[in-house]
């Protein structure tokens, strides 16, 4: 019930309703910025959105602009793209932050926020490889030569790979309901692969996440590091190199997560 709720909460007030222990102690849901920051911070911008009178779709559809934006941000030369892309991202996952605060506050969840979430996501996580490549190809120039399709075409490769792997977990959700089942628990017992080998190797990717490259946060980061390097060398090394590598390791995250999924209890009966 919301009609008890008072019309200018507090800070406090509002982490009670907003930032419960079912969202703050999620286990594969929340974002290592969330912990660090993002809900520190999140509350107040909730407030004022809460104040202004903006729904919580509202603010999923700023977050899915601000996201759309950090891909083509990239076009921009040297560090100004870059970094231009790492603040819209880091400000996206603020946006997605209070989305759902906003939701929890005015008790507005709905599948039509899910999905709206979903889409922004999505379309950040493509549209970022797809700057990249075009970053490597020289950004905004024309491309006039063969090399420069090269680029591209490697970041639409990485794009498909990321959308793919992302995909992966929804494609359970979907695979359960066809089969008249209820959602999976997000849980250890449910999610460890049954072959012991498998097992391992996950438990040793929590040492070394490689697989948590390709969410808009890090990879803006990291992408933002190839773009120190190619200032300080003065050619797009810096960028090339990192596209080059990202594609052997997301072939590599996307097989390992297919694996993990299809070995688990996930897509058992009686999971």
């Amino acid at each position: 019930m919301t009609g008890d709720r008072p019309a200018r909460p507090t800070i406090a007030q509002l982490r009670v309703v907003i930032q419960p222990p079912a969202i703050r102690g999620r286990r594969s849901a929340e974002h290592w910025t969330g912990d660090l920051y993002m809900r520190q911070i999140s509350p107040y911008l909730t407030r004022g959105l809460l104040r202004a009178g903006f729904s919580a779709n509202a603010v999923t559809a700023l977050m899915i602009v601000t996201g759309f934006a950090a891909g083509p941000a990239l076009l921009l030369p040297g560090l100004a793209g870059a970094v231009l892309a790492v603040a819209l991202t880091q400000l996206q996952m603020l946006w997605d932050a209070s989305d759902g605060e906003v939701a929890r506050w005015r008790g507005t969840s709905s599948p039509l926020g899910v999905f709206l979430d979903r889409v922004g996501h999505y379309g950040t996580e493509s549209l970022l490889p797809l700057g990249l490549g075009a970053r490597a190809a020289g950004g905004l120039g024309p491309l006039t030569d063969g090399e420069g399709y090269g680029w591209t075409t490697l970041g639409g490769l990485l794009a498909v790979v990321i959308l793919l792997n992302k995909s992966l977990n929804d494609m359970v959700h979907v695979a359960r309901a066809a089969a008249g089942l209820s959602r999976a628990a997000d849980d250890e017992a449910t999610t460890t692969p049954r072959a012991s080998g498998l097992a391992r190797l996950r438990r040793l990717a929590r040492f070394v996440p490689f697989h948590r490259l390709y969410h808009s946060i890090e990879l803006s980061l990291i992408i933002l590091v190839a773009a120190v390097v190619d200032v300080v060398v003065g050619d797009l090394i810096g960028t090339r190199a990192l596209l080059v590598l990202l594609i052997p390791a997301s072939l590599l995250a996307l097989a390992g997560h297919f694996l993990a999924i299809v070995t688990s209890s996930r897509l058992q009966t009686g999971g």
